[in-house]
């Protein structure tokens, strides 16, 4: 560390330390004492049960709110009521001596970004795939991997071409009684009552750096595992393309799921189907396809470029001159602005009068598609100006709402990144890209707010957490993204897994750190936590973490984190 870190350091530790111990605060009380809470101000009704929160809270000796509300990013556009019930929160926090952390800088779940413009999502590459135009359009000729009806051929139990995960008739049986197509599903069950994955999977050829869309229709009976189900296709390197959700309900009629997936630089894959860790009740899959299907979420913006060539590549097509505007309507906008859907019906190439490409000519396409992660998760980009535009605006607009002196940076779970013609051709890794985003970001908060407390979630920054090589679909590395992070930033660390690699990761780079416990657990594993620090500069904090608004805790973990300090603790 150099002269001038240290100098920075022993101030940081020096004003923790006055924090920690000095006048107004007890032995082993740490000096932030934050509740995370996720909720919507513009809901009326929802302040009494905050106003509850709250007063329990700060009774309890919290003193710190981190106030999670998705209308943050969409200031501009909410009813003028939201305003007077934040004034309502505001002051609630003023009387319970609580300090308003508001979220901004939302990369990772960016809906409230993407509310602004769905086509600054982060999107992948695919090249050169081929169309046929036919009555003034333009379709793809691409074909079909995998077609309805494959389940029909087989052998006894198994499926022609398909491997089983278990012994075919244990776990996963022909159906020719219960079906949605043809003679035969698939039906998975667990008569054993032993737990265990049943799943089929089948090794598909694919083009490389293109879009597939696969599906299947399926139908259960009180089965445990429908959360459990799942539809993806791996590289032969083990990588995981496509990761979402497919909702499958405990007990429903024949429903149609669907994934999509960009092959990559992967020329064939292994597609799977089928439950992990499967419980009682019944599932049956029927009728799996899988095609090359492109343009369903198109992405445009001058970062992620639509190219339309002849067959040779000696011409490039004119948008607006050879062929009309290429834009997908239902981008981003399902169930509302900034929410993506899975799949749907992707936009129609269309020719112009007078255009170049004649009827019966073949194209090759290269674009942008945006992809879902789990539950329709879609992050941003990194990069595009124009979403530090919309940040910066974002940020002005909290600035006046609530005057904060602490900014906590959402920064979280980017499981899509760097893939636009910029970032790709910048030459430098993902990591120093997010690196750079940050700073930009914190250049934004301090340009409103010179003296502006920072904090940001620890996972994208922890080596020994997500800040790693190929994490989900980010191109590249992401090591080194710790560089962007400036000295005074604290870290919401919630790596409870790998305490002795991630604390004294950020200890060491001089950051004051707050622990992000409970996370709808045992209360008291926060005293683990504590202790696992207790020999470390900088764990100056805690925070109550619920996903699921479950504050029946609050007192219970206060009680483990600091009414019972840990011994040695600093």
């Amino acid at each position: 560390m150099s002269i001038g870190k240290r100098i920075r350091w022993s101030l940081v530790a020096f004003v923790g330390y006055l924090l920690l111990y000095g006048p107004g605060a007890r032995a082993g009380e740490p000096a932030f004492r934050w509740v995370y809470l996720q909720q919507n101000l513009q809901v009326t009704e929802n302040l009494p049960k905050i106003e509850a929160v709250l007063r329990r809270a700060a009774k309890a000796g919290y003193n710190g709110v981190v106030l999670a509300d998705y209308k943050l990013n969409i200031l501009d556009r909410v009813p003028d009521h939201y305003f007077k019930n934040a004034a309502r929160f505001q002051e609630l926090c003023r009387e319970l001596d609580l300090e308003i952390i508001p979220s901004v800088c939302s990369f990772g779940y960016s809906s409230g970004i993407l509310a602004h413009d769905p086509n600054l999502a982060e999107a992948l590459p695919v090249r050169q795939t081929p169309f046929v135009v036919h009555d003034d359009a333009a379709r793809p000729e691409g074909g079909v991997t995998l077609v309805p009806g494959e389940f029909e051929e087989r052998r006894g139990h198994t499926f022609s071409g398909w491997n089983f995960q278990d012994e075919p008739g244990s776990g996963t049986f022909a159906d020719d009684a219960v079906r949605h197509g043809g003679q035969s599903s698939l039906r998975v069950e667990n008569p054993s009552g032993t737990r265990g994955n049943r799943r089929v999977n089948k090794l598909v050829k694919v083009r490389p750096w293109s879009q597939y869309h696969a599906s299947a229709w399926i139908r259960t009976a009180g089965f445990e595992s429908a959360g459990s189900t799942r539809m993806f296709a791996m590289s032969p390197a083990g990588r995981v393309l496509s990761h979402s959700n497919l909702g499958v309900r405990r007990d429903q009629d024949w429903t149609e799921h669907h994934i999509v997936f960009n092959s990559m630089d992967n020329s064939e894959v292994r597609f799977y189907v089928g439950v992990w860790d499967c419980g009682g009740g019944k599932l049956w899959i029927d009728d799996v396809r899988l095609v090359e299907e492109p343009l369903v979420n198109l992405v445009r913006r001058p970062g992620c470029p639509l190219l339309v060539q002849d067959a040779g590549g000696q011409t490039n097509y004119v948008e607006g001159r050879d062929f009309a505007e290429l834009r997908d309507p239902q981008l981003g906008t399902t169930p509302w602005k900034g929410e993506f859907d899975v799949y749907h019906q992707p936009p129609v190439l269309r020719l112009l009068p007078g255009s170049r490409i004649r009827d019966g000519q073949r194209l090759f396409v290269s674009y942008y598609h945006a992809v879902t992660i789990y539950d329709g998760q879609v992050p941003c980009s990194l990069s595009e100006p124009k979403v530090f535009e919309v940040v910066e605006d974002q940020v002005r607009r909290v600035a006046e709402l609530f005057r904060p002196n602490t900014y906590f940076l959402s920064h979280d779970e980017i499981r899509v990144a760097c893939w636009s013609e910029p970032e790709r051709q910048s030459g430098r890794s993902a990591g120093q890209q997010l690196a750079a985003n940050v700073r930009r970001c914190c250049e934004i908060i301090r340009q409103v707010n010179p003296k502006a407390g920072l904090c940001i979630w620890s996972d994208m920054f922890d080596p020994s957490h997500n800040a790693v090589k190929d994490f989900y679909l980010v191109n590249g590395d992401l090591a080194g993204s710790w560089q962007g992070l400036p000295q005074d930033m604290i870290i919401v660390n919630w790596n409870s897994g790998k305490p002795a690699e991630s604390l004294p990761f950020f200890a060491q780079r001089g950051h004051v750190q707050v622990l992000a416990g409970y996370y709808d657990g045992p209360p008291e594993r926060i005293r683990d936590w504590l202790a696992a620090g207790r020999n470390l500069n900088g764990i100056q904090g805690v925070m109550y973490t619920t996903w699921r608004g479950d504050f029946s805790h609050l007192e219970a973990f206060a009680e483990h984190a600091w009414r019972r300090p840990i011994a040695a603790a600093r």
